[in-house]
Parts: C-alpha cells; structure tokens; sequence
C-alpha cells in the first residue's frame, strides 16, 4: 500500500509541529524544510486546521502551532482520513473487474487495509516525534525565516 502524497505530508507537517517547542513556522516555511511546494502544503495544513490538528494565525507573530488534540491524535485516524474509505483496488471503476462476482481478492485486500490501520491506531503524533525523529525534524528547520 502506498499513502497518498498529502497524507504523508499531513504526517510531516504534524510531527515538524510537534517538535517545534515556542516556535509557530509559516506554511511557507514548513513547505520549505519538507521540501514541498507551498500549495500542496497549504492545502494539507487547512485540513489539518479543518481537523483541529493544527491553529493556523496570519499575519505579524501569527504561523502554525499543533494542538493538544494534534498532538495526541492517533496516527491511523490522520491516515484513515487523508486516504478516504476507498478501497485498495477499484473493482466496480469505469471498467469493472471480470472476476467481481467470485472474487475473493477483494476481501483480503480490505483485511489487509484495515489490519494496516489498525497497526497505526495505537500510534500517537506525539510517539512518532520521540527518539531520534525529534532531533532530526528540528535538523531541518531553515530558521526563522518568515513571509
């Protein structure tokens, strides 16, 4: 399975968020430590604001700070949301599979998905940022920089 790009960034944008301390970066200059263009990364962070994950102020002192319920939302519930309820393979698309009827691919694969989210369920924004990662994301700030 392969996350969509927005949802591995929404991933990105919580944990630099979370390992932030004081410092409230612009969308801008998240988009610029993740290597992402501007916006892609406005995109995901009004979702995430949408969400509650994330305070987004404009203008003079304003940036982007991660809420509490940011910080303890559990990472299967940001993937399950940025990656809709589809499932795996379209089997009824434009052109549905000759196999539908009988098949028991299907199934499997949406034992599959689940089990995939059900190991991130437990995982929390806050868990993912400790250890190394932590040290690592703060690494890759490009400084105060601001609009």
């Amino acid at each position: 399975m392969r996350l969509l790009r927005s949802t591995d960034l929404a991933l990105r944008v919580l944990m630099r968020l979370a390992v932030a301390a004081d410092a409230t970066p612009t969308t801008r200059q998240v988009a610029a430590d993740m290597d992402v263009p501007y916006t892609h990364a406005a995109k995901v962070v009004a979702e995430l604001q949408h969400l509650g994950l994330v305070d987004a102020r404009r203008g003079r002192g304003g940036g982007l700070t991660l809420t509490g319920k940011g910080r303890t939302a559990s990472v299967g519930a940001v993937v399950r949301t940025f990656e809709g309820d589809g499932d795996v393979v379209d089997c009824e698309g434009p052109t549905p599979c000759p196999l539908n009827s009988g098949c028991l691919l299907r199934g499997a694969l949406h034992r599959a998905q689940e089990a995939f989210f059900a190991a991130l369920d437990p995982v929390t924004v806050a868990d993912i940022v400790s250890g190394p990662t932590g040290p690592l994301l703060l690494g890759i700030s490009r400084g105060p920089e601001r609009d």
